[in-house]
């Protein structure tokens, strides 16, 4: 999956959420109120942060993402740019990929001193999370663009753990082309064709790496291992492969049911939503295939 698409170096792990990371693409010279969208509701948000700021990282990343419920839905806000690249934040509208993300990145900002609970701290945390090796250099090829890319970088860096193969995933045979063949789709390919050759260069990597997916027939039998929380990521038929779809949250309600909460698309809710219980939503739609799962670690 696309970071949008219809729904629209190595860092130390030892402190990394106390010292100050440099937003480098900011620095190429992009006014703040083209990278930072919302002032109201990150407002909002920091008034209610308070009662989270105690939770376990999951369990946070849950509560700052139920209290985005209602935002439209709102496709391609990162596509800011002609030529620059940089880490950015809408929270007036948010697709599925943009909800996680912000949900995310909010919820770490709460690892640091209140005086700190400000949009450029929360954009530091868009960067680690969004960009190769946590870190933005100001190149759209910079930006993890597939939702399988994106879990083994942050797999890998130790920001989240992979859990799909332990919760009983299977290998799927997977190719990555949509942003080659959609690349008109893309203000920052259109402007600048000499990014489709990376780009075909990104998708070839990401088509060799293994995709692995839990069948939706067995997800009902893992959602008590489930946690709120956890990146949810939906996986559909694409003819005979298998690929990334969509993306949301696991919300464990009180009475104990596992949720789907995501950003849902114009033709169905047009908003962020905390949907039916994630096994009986996977069967709403023919196409998809099964779900992979990722767990915030810090």
């Amino acid at each position: 999956m696309r970071t949008r698409t219809f729904f629209s170096s190595l860092i130390l792990a030892v402190g990394i959420f106390s010292m100050p990371v440099a937003l480098h693409a900011s620095a190429g010279g992009l006014p703040f109120g083209r990278v930072f969208k919302g002032s109201k509701q990150f407002n909002a948000l920091v008034a209610q942060a308070d009662q989270w700021k105690g939770l376990p990282i999951g369990e946070r990343v849950a509560a700052v993402g139920r209290a985005m419920t209602g935002t439209p839905y709102k496709g391609f806000t990162l596509e800011i740019d002609d030529r620059i690249e940089a880490p950015s934040v809408n929270l007036t509208g948010l697709d599925c990929w943009t909800f996680f993300e912000s949900a995310l990145a909010f919820a770490r900002m709460l690892d640091e001193p209140r005086e700190n609970w400000t949009p450029q701290t929360m954009l530091k945390y868009i960067e680690i999370d969004r960009y190769r090796g946590g870190q933005c250099t100001g190149s759209y090829l910079s930006r993890l663009h597939y939702l399988e890319d994106w879990l083994h970088d942050n797999d890998r860096r130790g920001m989240v753990k992979d859990l799909t193969r332990d919760l009983g995933g299977i290998p799927a045979d997977h190719d990555a082309v949509e942003m080659t063949r959609g690349w008109r789709s893309y203000r920052y390919m259109r402007k600048n064709p000499d990014l489709r050759a990376g780009i075909a260069q990104m998708e070839a990597r990401v088509a060799n790496e293994p995709l692995y997916y839990v069948p939706k027939s067995q997800v009902a039998g893992i959602e008590s291992r489930l946690q709120s929380g956890d990146i949810i990521g939906i996986c559909s038929h694409d003819g005979r492969f298998i690929g990334t779809a969509h993306v949301g949250l696991a919300c464990r309600s009180s009475d104990g049911v596992l949720h789907f909460m995501h950003a849902s698309a114009p033709h169905n809710y047009g908003k962020v939503v905390l949907d039916q219980r994630l096994s009986d939503y996977l069967y709403h739609f023919r196409t998809d295939a099964g779900i992979l799962v990722a767990r915030p670690l810090r």
